[in-house]
This record gives structure tokens, C-alpha cells and sequence, in this order.
């Protein structure tokens, strides 16, 4: 009696947000990278032995502004497709680059913390690898970002980045950038602290292809 009355009280079950794709890129989906292409860079780059296929194992998403946003698609060669979107269909994709993982300095005290803030991640120039790269972007501090990673079970984690983007030219028009970020996860009411050091290249269109 009166069940259905309580059916008619009880509030609906918010829509759990589902992981964005874009071009087609999507958590579980594959590409492919084009051999020749990356056979001619590989050689002007830090980057080395890109898998040419790879299978995407997570998401991620900043959003910059309203309307503008960077898509990270993980892949499972420890790298990341990076995609920014200044709307909400794929004829607003301004531009996508292939980064690789180099390095990641974990950071265990709040001293070294705020040093690393203040002091390590915006630089006039950045040395990696016996290379040069001058600063891209013309802030004095690093440009602060929440990232949203959906895993492969879309479970979500959440990430405050603090980043700096580097650039230097590999070969005529080739452009490698650096992305330097300091992390910070919440895990079990403590902070999880490092330094990631990532180097990329853009892709064009006939770069890669989505494989599935």
C-alpha cells in the first residue's frame, strides 16, 4: 500500500558524467600512428620507439574556460594524446599533440612543495635530454589546472596541476614541446606530490587513425 507514493517521492539517480571522446579517440579505443612519419622524427626528437599502435586505458579533462578545454586520452605505451577543444564538436579541435612521460620526481615535503611551485617550473629556458627549450608562454608563475581522469572501469580521480609549456625546434617544421607539471592527488586526506617532465610533437590529421 502506498508504494506508489514513495516511488513518486524518491529523487531520481543523478547521470554518472561519462568519459568525453573526441575524433573518435575514446577510453578502450586504439590508434594507430603513421610509421613513415614517425620513423622521420623519431630521430629529432627525445621521444623514442613510439608504439604505432596503442590502446587508450584513461581520460582526462581540463577544463580552461567556458568553453575551452584540454583532452588527455593515456595510452598504454606511457604517453598521452592531448587534445585542445575550444567547443564541443570535433570542428572545434584547434590542435592535438602526442606526449611521452620522461620523468616523474616524487615530492614528500611541503617545503619542497612550495619551492618547486615558486622556483623550478617557470624558467626562461628548460635543458632536457642536451636540449634547449625557451619558455612558450609569458606568465611568471605556473598556470594552475584541475584535471578529471575517468580509468577504465570510469571510476574517477581528481588532479590539481600547476604547468609550464617549453619549446624548442627539432627540425624544419618540427616543434617539440615540454610540458613541466607539478601534481597533486588527494589520497586518503594526505597529498600525493611529484614532477612530471613530458616531452611532445603535434600530430596533423594524417598523423594517426583511429583503429577502434
Amino acid at each position: 500500500m502506498f508504494d506508489w507514493l514513495k516511488k513518486k517521492m524518491q529523487a531520481p539517480t543523478p547521470e554518472k558524467p561519462k568519459p568525453p571522446e573526441v575524433l573518435g579517440l575514446r577510453l578502450g579505443g586504439a590508434i594507430e600512428l603513421d610509421d613513415l612519419k614517425f620513423r622521420l622524427m623519431e630521430p629529432l626528437l627525445v621521444i623514442e620507439k613510439a608504439t604505432r599502435t596503442q590502446i587508450i586505458k584513461a581520460v582526462g579533462e581540463v577544463k580552461l574556460d567556458a568553453q575551452t578545454r584540454l583532452l588527455r586520452f593515456y595510452t598504454d605505451d606511457d604517453g598521452f594524446i592531448q587534445v585542445l577543444q575550444s567547443g564541443s564538436s570535433d570542428a572545434d579541435v584547434t590542435e592535438v599533440k602526442l606526449f611521452y612521460f620522461y620523468e616523474t620526481k616524487p615530492i614528500d615535503t611541503e617545503a619542497q612543495w612550495n619551492a618547486c611551485l615558486s622556483n623550478e617550473i617557470v624558467k626562461p629556458v628548460w635543458g632536457l635530454s642536451g636540449f634547449t627549450y625557451e619558455k612558450v608562454w609569458d606568465n611568471t608563475q605556473p598556470v594552475a589546472m584541475k584535471e578529471i581522469t575517468w580509468a577504465e572501469d570510469e571510476s574517477t580521480s581528481t588532479t590539481d596541476q600547476f604547468v609550464m609549456v617549453y619549446e624548442r625546434q627539432a627540425g624544419e617544421d618540427v616543434f617539440e614541446s615540454l610540458l613541466i607539471c607539478a601534481e597533486e592527488a588527494i589520497q586518503d586526506q594526505k597529498p600525493e606530490r611529484s614532477l612530471v617532465i613530458s616531452s611532445g610533437v603535434a600530430l596533423s590529421p594524417t598523423d594517426f587513425t583511429v583503429a577502434g
